[in-house]
């Protein structure tokens, strides 16, 4: 084995993903967990730069982070470690959170040359691995996407309301619809609009919290269960999830496949039933729709 291929069998054997640029950000070295992390294999990226249309690191906010003098930049410009949790654009349309971590590269004369990248999982993915086995168990996963059917929903607010008389502990929902889903299909068939609902089942998965609970309500509707939340906290999470949804994406042929969520949300107030609890979201979401058209319309008046 020569120094070349001992180095990648080592990048390779590191769990965390890794990749290697120069001072021109341009990617040399992406290790297998990097591929696994991102869905890019290492053939794809190798050779492009990381600011380009790869990886396109976002906030929680849905604000670019790879603009300007980025985490890398930094690095190579002050010669220190720099880290941030982002949001990264895999492959397949969705956003993964990553915690990520830029070293500079020096040579003997300790002059940088580049830097690495280590991306670490910063999801809860283990908790909640182990939630969907126990939900398999009770059939309530849906096939599409992964996520807790209508009828788990329903036990879980029932469960929700429950404890809240009992208990006084808070809980809030989150109710997210797809604005036009059907237009999607009509255009590009259900085997595209199921691709697309993947990609928000996963994008919502990785928007919360390992002890939320997180499901389709409907074709196009999903919810999340937030426990031990107030009203300010609630708010974040929804505006997180509405602004990852609008950042994900993925291409078919020469189109890129987006899509638009109106959310609400709403505390479970003491003296609520399910129904109450219902009858509200449903005027919330009504209000979210009329605001996001008439913002719809004010951005093309502009």
């Amino acid at each position: 084995m020569n120094n070349g291929d001992l180095y990648n069998h080592l990048l390779d054997s590191l769990s965390a993903g890794v990749y290697v640029v120069d001072q021109e950000r341009v990617i040399s070295s992406w290790n297998k967990s990097a591929e696994r992390l991102t869905g890019y294999k290492s053939a794809e990226v190798v050779g492009r730069c990381c600011r380009g249309d790869v990886l396109k690191y976002v906030d929680d906010q849905g604000v670019s982070v790879c603009g300007g003098e980025c985490l890398v930049v930094k690095s190579i410009n002050d010669g220190c470690m720099h880290s941030m949790e982002v949001y990264v654009h895999h492959k397949e349309g969705h956003r993964v959170p990553i915690l990520v971590h830029v070293s500079p590269i020096k040579n003997l004369q300790g002059q940088v040359v580049g830097a690495v990248e280590e991306l670490c999982d910063n999801s809860s993915r283990s908790a909640y691995v182990h939630k969907i086995e126990e939900l398999e168990k009770c059939a309530l996963v849906d096939p599409h996407t992964g996520l807790m059917k209508k009828r788990g929903l329903e036990m879980n607010l029932r469960s929700v309301v429950g404890v809240m008389h009992r208990y006084g502990w808070s809980y809030g929902v989150i109710y997210a619809d797809i604005d036009e889903f059907e237009r999607i299909n009509e255009m590009y068939g259900r085997n595209i609009g199921n691709d697309v609902l993947k990609m928000i089942a996963k994008t919502l998965q990785n928007s919360v919290r390992a002890t939320d609970v997180v499901g389709r309500w409907e074709d196009d509707a999903f919810m999340v269960i937030a426990a031990n939340v107030n009203e300010d906290q609630l708010n974040k999470i929804a505006n997180k999830i509405r602004v990852l949804v609008e950042q994900s994406g993925f291409s078919v042929g020469t189109d890129v496949i987006r899509v638009i969520a109106s959310v609400c949300a709403t505390i479970v107030r003491s003296n609520d039933t399910v129904g109450t609890l219902f009858e509200r979201l449903d005027k919330l979401m009504e209000h979210s729709k009329v605001f996001r058209k008439k913002h719809v319309l004010l951005k093309m008046a502009v």
